[in-house]
């Protein structure tokens, strides 16, 4: 049996982490093998990775170019170590981030050429391209918000995060963009609802999609849908 590869994608303090956690907690309660990871992240020298992409930890901030050669690498990494096996052994996988953002926030948001973008990305990826994509949706006051209350818990803003508010509008028209493009893989989630309702959104949607793979599973507890 192969699994599935589900990724969320979306602006600054959308709601993809904790969104993405709900839904893994749902399926894993279920008792579907579910893989979580994340981009920039998710294997040892991921992580050491995203440490110099979002804090500088090099020392110096990436140039534009390394920066999008750094993404590109780390999900080089992630792809062989974690995502082609979990799919492979039947495993649901659900990454926080992936090759959307690269065109959003490195090519809508830095302005590099999308067609060299996309075949950097096919290199990285060896064509592997997510079976659903939730892209979330805020309006820039709720993620502002969402912003202050996380850094009022002593979390310091990363490098993304601290870009100025045109560099955050144009890599919000890239998501847009990159959605209209692929309606059939991209499924665009308003987060400005309760909770509950977003997350019951999210499930419905994965459950219409992917019922087949766990039939059985899926409506034990009924469906909302």
């Amino acid at each position: 049996m192969t699994g599935c590869f589900i990724s969320f994608e979306g602006g600054e303090g959308c709601g993809k982490t904790t969104h993405i956690a709900l839904l893994a907690e749902r399926l894993r309660g279920l008792g579907v093998e579910t893989v979580l990871t994340r981009e920039p992240g998710g294997t040892p020298l991921c992580e050491a990775i995203r440490g110099l992409l979002q804090f500088d930890a090099g020392g110096e901030p990436p140039t534009p170019e390394a920066e999008a050669l750094l993404f590109c690498a780390s999900r080089a990494q992630l792809i062989s170590n974690v995502i082609r096996p979990a799919i492979e052994r039947g495993a649901w996988v659900l990454c926080d981030r992936f090759s959307d953002s690269t065109l959003a926030y490195q090519g809508y948001g830095r302005g590099f050429d999308l067609a060299s973008l996309r075949a950097l990305i096919d290199f990285a990826t060896g064509g592997l391209v997510p079976d659903l994509t939730f892209l979330l949706e805020a309006s820039v006051e709720t993620r502002n918000g969402r912003l202050d209350a996380r850094y009022g818990t002593g979390v310091g803003a990363d490098r993304f995060e601290r870009e100025e508010d045109d560099f955050h509008r144009r890599v919000r028209e890239g998501f847009e963009a990159i959605a209209a493009a692929a309606p059939g893989r991209i499924v665009r989630i308003d987060t400005e609802r309760p909770l509950e309702e977003t997350a019951a959104a999210i499930w419905c949607e994965a459950e219409r999609r992917f019922a087949p793979f766990g039939a059985d599973a899926t409506h034990k507890e009924g469906s909302p849908c």
